[in-house]
């Protein structure tokens, strides 16, 4: 790890020298540049004027003598009339050359007394630095043309020394840098691996303090957050064992008291008795009051079942035999146990299939009725035309199962409770429909068992989705496999 940092903070110091001497070079460049090309205009024009005091009269200067005077200055010589025409050149033929009165350069000798200019030729193609000074009568001016080529070049020799020279000004930079990233990136791979200690959930880790400096002050907040971690810890610890025991007597009572629901038993123990006292005869009242009974006595089987399967899923004791299914197929599955009940009630089941290849590792058993529940729920609540939708989804290691309806809705505010046992939205529905109030709550503990998570959207008068995951292998079943309690076939 220390390597690894040590190497990053190396690059980025590299980079910004790297940066630095590029904007060196770049700033450096231009001022040298500048000031070469003012420094050679100012030679030029002062070499152009001693040629002036001593030039010959401009029809008696032939090219032999002009190229002589052009090797003397070291540079192209043009001679040229006020009214622009060229009578001398020394590297092109005067005659073939078009009229200079327009070329600033000498526009500026016969205005100024003197003017220059960067620019390609337009004789032959080559760019140069044109000065031009007027003769003594101002008849004519002469220019001297330093090819550009040139300049570049000395301005590359200048460039070079100037690298060179900041290159090896930054070796103590680089060199000091290197100490100090050694220094950083030991300091932070230190509180780097504190730090996973903590993530860990080491809180019994810590750095030694060695300086006050802002990595010294780092380390010791760190060594505060981990005591206060530890103390937490053990509070949390403290916590959960009182919550444990709390829990255990919470399933104990739900164990009790689906021995003791004493609403539907009094209702068939009321009606069973006035069937007795004579009402077994009397036509008008014994077949609904043997139909209440019957009611009651099925509200009850349900709800005592209910409760025994929650209690021993809460508690573990739920065996269960964990294979590989298709999606697809307990989505199929679960239509076939209550097509039957959704065509009786006019309501569209439709069928979202996820890809074929989608699988899951579960109980089919206990899957079945997490789909039975929510399907059940949904058809008791969705009306006579509506549409119930139930499909899948792959999520990273698990697959995603909705049940949608087309039902009423559920208040915003209801949702976070609704997978509660005995809690009910619409209590007097519920019961007359003959909900139990503990479907929601089996559908969560038995998603809970295969290491999923169960979440509900709805929206009043529009309809709800609820929805659930289960896991695509045993590995993603978590720890859940580990129990004893739980066989996998």
């Amino acid at each position: 790890m220390t390597g690894r940092i040590f190497l990053k903070l190396i690059v980025v110091v590299f980079g910004l020298l790297l940066l630095a001497l590029v904007t060196v070079d770049y700033f450096a460049t231009n001022v040298a540049q500048e000031n070469y090309v003012q420094n050679l205009t100012q030679q030029l024009t002062d070499k152009g004027r001693m040629l002036a005091l001593t030039f010959p009269s401009p029809e008696s200067l032939d090219a032999a003598h002009a190229r002589r005077m052009a090797q003397a200055v070291g540079g192209r010589i043009t001679v040229v009339r006020a009214d622009g025409k060229v009578l001398v050149d020394t590297e092109a033929n005067p005659t073939e050359m078009e009229n200079h009165g327009s070329r600033k350069e000498i526009k500026e000798a016969f205005q100024q007394g003197g003017g220059s200019e960067i620019r390609q030729s337009a004789t032959i193609g080559v760019s140069f630095l044109y000065v031009a000074v007027p003769v003594a009568g101002g008849a004519s001016a002469i220019r001297i043309a330093f090819p550009l080529s040139e300049i570049n070049r000395q301005i590359g020799q200048i460039r070079g020394k100037i690298l060179v020279s900041t290159s090896v000004a930054f070796l103590p930079a680089i060199l000091i840098a290197a100490i100090l990233a050694r220094f950083i990136s030991r300091r932070l791979a230190a509180i780097m691996a504190h730090a996973g200690q903590l993530a860990r959930g080491n809180f019994r880790a810590r750095l030694p303090q060695t300086d006050s400096s802002e990595f010294g002050q780092l380390e010791q907040t760190l060594n505060e957050t981990a005591e206060n971690l530890q103390q937490t810890v053990s509070q949390l610890q403290h916590e959960h064992s009182e919550l444990e025991k709390l829990e255990r007597i919470r399933k104990d009572f739900v164990i009790n008291v689906s021995h003791e629901l004493r609403t539907p038993l009094a209702s068939i123990q009321g009606y069973t008795e006035t069937l007795i006292d004579g009402a077994l005869t009397d036509p008008d009242h014994n077949m609904r009051f043997l139909g209440i009974i019957r009611h009651n006595a099925e509200r009850l089987a349900r709800l005592t079942e209910d409760l025994l399967t929650l209690s021993r899923v809460e508690q573990k004791r739920q065996k269960f035999e964990f294979d590989i299914h298709s999606a697809n197929s307990l989505i199929h599955d679960a239509f076939e146990l209550v097509g039957p009940i959704a065509r009786k009630n006019y309501i569209e089941l439709v069928e979202e299939r996820a890809p074929e290849d989608a699988v899951v590792c579960c109980d089919s058993e206990a899957v079945s009725q997490i789909l039975s529940n929510l399907l059940d729920n949904a058809i008791k609540y969705t009306p006579a035309g509506g549409k119930i939708t139930v499909g899948a989804r792959a999520i990273g290691p698990m697959v995603e199962f909705f049940v949608r309806d087309t039902g009423a809705g559920i208040p915003e505010d209801e949702l976070p409770r609704l997978f509660e046992r005995f809690y009910r939205v619409d209590k007097a529905r519920s019961r007359e429909l003959g909900g139990t109030g503990l479907g929601l709550s089996i559908v969560k503990h038995l998603v809970a068992a295969h290491n999923g998570a169960t979440r509900v959207e709805s929206v009043v008068h529009q309809g709800s989705t609820f929805y659930f995951t289960l896991p695509v292998d045993e590995p993603a079943l978590g720890l859940e496999m580990l129990n004893p309690e739980f066989t996998a076939s």
